[in-house]
């Protein structure tokens, strides 16, 4: 498989997310060639809108013209499984032991209510569109959502949401969002 254009950039932003642990953003899973990626993101639990057990996960796929051209970026229904042998360097492996008592299941995933959010996991963001600048990256996303997530106090989704996931393209970058307002 071909590397990326800009698989150095990429390998950059990946080597500093893994380092900086941001707080309440976990790379969950990525592929080889860092073209497509998992984050788990948590909310501040001060936050009443969201549960502290609800589970948010959040799909970025680097496109070909990346950086120029924004990530595909969604949140997704995931169910998270963490394998205790690949968190443990020190873990024996015995034949005799059974795999899956070293696998935990953290939960299924939902999609986040919020105003600029729709149910399909579409998230209406003009950092995404048209305030995309090729200083930003993959760090800069995952936290200008988290915050948007954070700062959210309105139990909804989206006045057109119903319509828009009807007629919806799979790819978000392919939709001309309407902004509905500005409190994001």
């Amino acid at each position: 498989m071909a590397k990326h254009l800009f698989y150095r950039r990429i390998l950059k932003e990946y080597k500093a997310l893994v380092e900086n642990k941001l707080p309440g953003i976990t790379l969950v899973k990525h592929t080889e060639d860092l073209t497509d990626f998992v984050f788990r993101i948590k909310v501040n639990h001060a936050n009443h809108i969201y549960s502290q057990s609800d589970l948010y996960h959040l799909s970025i796929r680097i496109t070909p013209d990346y950086p120029v051209d924004s990530p595909q970026v969604q949140f997704i229904l995931f169910n998270e499984v963490i394998d205790l042998d690949a968190e443990d360097d020190e873990h024996d492996n015995d034949e005799d032991e059974d795999e899956d008592d070293d696998l935990i299941e953290v939960g299924q995933s939902k999609i986040p209510m919020h105003p600029h959010i729709y149910s399909n996991g579409h998230i209406c963001l003009n950092l995404l569109g048209e305030d995309w600048s090729p200083a930003c990256s993959i760090e800069t996303i995952v936290l200008s959502i988290q915050s948007m997530l954070n700062s959210n106090d309105k139990n909804e989704r989206p006045p057109d949401d119903v319509n828009y996931v009807k007629y919806a393209p799979v790819n978000p970058k392919k939709t001309t969002f309407v902004y509905h307002d500005d409190a994001v």
